[in-house]
């Protein structure tokens, strides 16, 4: 099955966002939330977006480097967003940003963001085309943009450690 230009969808279409208050659960016995539950959380939110373009099936196939820019913690309100950055034939790469909020303060920090890799899965579970995403934004447009260079870098890193593993 082909892609058809005329299934292309605006990238505004895969956004989302959601809220989770952090619990005792989600942290150490000082009250700092775990890195893993945060990528657990981002992962959700991810794939929720990568569903919501494909309208079908879709898996983890990579998360890039998640810097960690400030930290979480026992009461602070998560708050996710994710969206479609960019699709190639069967695969697509989703930003998601990670905010906590002080629900004393209202302080709002940016603690993380990253971006992940999905590929749509057909009924057997076999990589099958999906719907190109369209940048309408000056925002989906700069993300599309970077997307598109990391892209292209992973393409070149894949290539270099296919050429060591030869040697």
């Amino acid at each position: 099955m082909s892609r058809k230009r005329d299934e292309s969808r605006p990238a505004s279409e895969s956004a989302i966002s959601s809220v989770r208050i952090m619990m005792p659960t989600d942290a150490n016995i000082r009250g700092n939330v775990f890195g893993g539950a945060i990528l657990k959380y981002m992962d959700e939110i991810a794939a929720v977006a990568a569903f919501r373009h494909a309208r079908r099936n879709v898996v983890t196939a990579s998360i890039d480097r998640m810097d960690f820019l400030a930290p979480v913690y026992v009461g602070n309100l998560l708050i996710l967003k994710a969206a479609v950055n960019f699709v190639g034939r069967t695969s697509m790469e989703v930003g998601v940003r990670i905010e906590a909020e002080d629900l004393i303060s209202g302080k709002v920090t940016h603690a993380c963001s990253c971006f992940l890799t999905y590929v749509a899965l057909d009924s057997n579970g076999r990589p099958t085309p999906i719907p190109s995403v369209v940048p309408v934004t000056s925002e989906e447009k700069r993300r599309y943009r970077e997307a598109a260079t990391r892209r292209k870098i992973r393409g070149v890193e894949r290539a270099e450690i296919r050429k060591l593993s030869l040697d």
